[in-house]
């Protein structure tokens, strides 16, 4: 059966018609148009889903993906900072009215850890995490073998945890794992970009390659709270993690193994995202899916 993936993004959104089997048929990306405001933003997502439906007349069900703030209960959007304005967007609502089909919204580290978990690194796991780690750091969690969501759509917040008093700031707070464990914290080094810094490690310097080894101890310690709170079969993460593993890898599972309880640390397996560039597409379409699977 075929459905379709909406992914919105700060700067890019795509549509997707995708298969339950894992597979993307079309695809079509276009600007977030964001500086234009949320209706011109709105008016494209709704306009591309209208092209790509009739050319697929038999779409089951619509899945959003977007960065949260949000509330998958109520299908509304809340003001996520990539997207200023888009403040309570009722986009399911609008889906499903304009469509006449279900439709259904996720986090983004929620809708990937489901797409891993169908499809990707995840597949045939009961208890795993994924975690971004790209311009933000969060994580989906998948437990006993479905989505876990929290009490008000909250869980998962691991960027917002403190790591240190002070210093980089993440998730609008000092000294948060996402101070240091995303994009936004490796450019607070103050030596660019997380792409800029592995182009320079790769070429050999120094202060490069220590600074992904920081940031590999730091990711250790965010995973360690993980291992020691779930007791995962896997933690996967994405992003910077899947581009620069051989430099971030070592000092994670140093620290992790020295702060991880031993049956827990023998247990879990660390590894990268396996979805590669079609991640952010099959995460919204298995949006659709899951969401079909529990309605």
């Amino acid at each position: 059966m075929t459905y379709l993936g909406i992914d919105i993004g700060g700067t890019k959104c795509a549509v997707s018609i995708g298969t339950d089997d894992g597979q993307i048929v079309e695809k079509v990306k276009f600007p977030s148009e964001t500086e234009r405001g949320k209706e011109a933003a709105l008016c494209r997502i709704l306009e591309e889903t209208g092209k790509m439906l009739a050319r697929y007349p038999n779409v089951q069900a619509v899945g959003v993906s977007c960065g949260g703030p949000l509330d998958s209960r109520k299908g509304l959007i809340l003001s996520p900072p990539n997207l200023p304005g888009w403040d309570e967007v009722p986009i399911v609502r609008m889906l499903e009215e304009r469509f006449s089909l279900p439709a259904f919204l996720q986090n983004d580290a929620d809708a990937c850890a489901i797409a891993e978990w169908k499809f990707g690194a995840g597949k045939g796991c009961e208890n795993l995490v994924f975690l971004t780690f790209g311009t933000g750091f969060g994580a989906g969690l998948i437990l006993n073998g479905q989505l876990y969501a929290g009490g008000c759509n909250m869980a998962g917040e691991i960027g917002h945890i403190r790591l240190k008093e002070g210093g980089h700031v993440g998730y609008g707070k000092a000294g948060s794992f996402e101070g240091y464990c995303s994009g936004g914290g490796i450019r607070q080094y103050g030596l660019g970009t997380a792409e800029e810094l592995g182009k320079k490690a790769a070429a050999g310097d120094p202060e490069a390659i220590g600074i992904f080894a920081e940031v590999g101890r730091n990711l250790g310690k965010g995973l360690a709270i993980l291992t020691d709170l779930l007791n995962p079969d896997a933690i996967i993460i994405g992003s910077i993690y899947v581009r620069q593993q051989k430099l971030l890898e070592p000092e994670l599972l140093r620290v992790l193994e020295e702060e991880t309880l031993p049956q827990s640390f023998a247990h879990v397996r660390v590894l990268p995202a396996a979805l590669g560039e079609s991640l952010g597409d099959m995460a919204a379409v298995c949006t659709a899916v899951y969401g079909m699977s529990r309605a």
